[in-house]
């Protein structure tokens, strides 16, 4: 049940997330390269990275368990965001399209999840 991971919208839309990801914690404080900076940087990483890897796994359970994987990743990318907001390293006009777009990434993991159950 190898899947075509490069034609899954999830992985798509993860994948320019991940290089949004870059860009604003490129303007964060330089305090931050090893801290919030890092952090958000390989969670956002490990979206699309766990749809790549586990998307060639012959189990629908074990493709399943690395789609939560990559739930979970993006429930930590929206807590470092705010955290980052609270720290005035993002502004509300940058911090409302990431949670807009990571509720609309679950969405579409946890959909495509279900069809594997």
């Amino acid at each position: 049940m190898a899947h075509k991971f490069k034609e899954l919208q999830i992985w798509k839309r993860s994948r320019l997330l991940c290089s949004k990801i870059y860009e604003v914690t490129s303007k964060f404080p330089d305090s931050e390269k090893f801290g919030l900076t890092n952090q958000l940087r390989r969670a956002s990483v490990s979206i699309p990275s766990n749809i790549a890897e586990r998307s060639s796994r012959k189990s629908k359970k074990d493709f399943s368990r690395f789609l939560q994987i990559s739930i979970g990743s993006a429930y930590e990318i929206e807590t470092q965001l705010l955290i980052s907001h609270d720290l005035k390293f993002i502004s509300e006009d940058e911090l409302q399209p990431f949670l807009s777009e990571l509720n609309e990434i679950i969405k579409m993991i946890s959909k495509f999840k279900s069809t594997l159950n």
